[in-house]
């Protein structure tokens, strides 16, 4: 218990730290986007950390440690690119200017309060199974639990990418502006960015639940589903698309939300 009790909290630590010193150079530059990158990348950073800290020598470990360092890279990597390509999000500005006209906030405080310090323990908490998953020594080799959590969790890295992919292709022709992705995986799915970040957590919670801390990790990926389809995800995306594309919302009606899923037939003509 006093094991699991001080990576726990060192972990504390590094999350604090590094976020610390994000929201510094974003108060400097007056742009805290690049925190959503710092989400994935923080988590990559964690895994690190506990793989040390526990002593990184049994195959779960490295299984745990290396599946989120792909995942932390490969998104944190995307999300940055997508900051320098697209410049500041609109979610911050307004929330930003808001802060300052409704509670005469300055940016660092306005920043650190709304931004920085809410996402800092949701980072510690998601990343749960990486943590508790290499703390317990034995069982050290995976099982069949743990495979098929593996498997589970690079499957959703590569569906997320190739989501990811397509929705940069698709955006990148200028008459595709005011248009709504519906071809690739869009058909299926409305988010399989989203989606494939689910599949990669509860994968990675499967491979630590082989063990008995790793068990009561499960709290990470309910939390980040509820996150991604109640909270600060699905329902923002939806509510911007929705005002931004009228075509949207034919879209939405015969899309699946969230889990792939066939499209429903287009309305007929006479019911449009």
């Amino acid at each position: 218990m006093l094991e699991i009790v001080t990576v726990l909290a060192i972990n504390a630590g590094v999350v604090l730290a590094l976020f610390v010193l994000a929201w510094a150079a974003c108060w400097a530059m007056r742009d805290p986007t690049p925190v959503d990158s710092l989400w994935a990348l923080g988590m990559g950073v964690v895994a690190v950390a506990t793989f040390i800290q526990t002593g990184g020598d049994t195959e779960r470990r490295l299984v745990l440690t290396v599946i989120c360092a792909l995942w932390a890279v490969r998104l944190g990597g995307y999300l940055l690119w997508r900051w320098r390509d697209h410049g500041p999000d609109r979610r911050y500005v307004r929330m930003m200017e808001k802060a300052k006209a409704e509670r005469g906030w300055n940016y660092g405080y306005a920043s650190f309060r709304l931004v920085f310090l809410l996402q800092m323990p949701l980072l510690w908490l998601v990343c749960l199974p990486v943590q508790l998953g290499q703390i317990a020594d034995e069982p050290a080799a995976l099982g069949v639990v743990g495979y098929v959590g593996a498997g589970l969790a690079i499957f959703g890295i590569l569906f997320e990418s190739l989501g990811d992919w397509q929705l940069v292709r698709f955006q990148k022709y200028p008459e595709n502006a005011g248009k709504v992705l519906d071809t690739g995986l869009w058909r299926y799915t409305r988010h399989p960015n989203y989606f494939g970040d689910a599949c990669v957590w509860w994968g990675l919670w499967l491979v630590a639940a082989e063990t008995t801390p790793g068990l009561f990790a499960v709290i990470g990926p309910i939390y980040l589903v509820y996150t991604l389809t109640r909270w600060s995800g699905m329902p923002t995306v939806e509510g911007r698309m929705r005002r931004r594309k009228p075509a949207y919302e034919d879209y939405a009606r015969r899309t699946s939300p969230f889990i792939p899923w066939p499209p429903k037939p287009a309305r007929p003509l006479e019911e449009a």
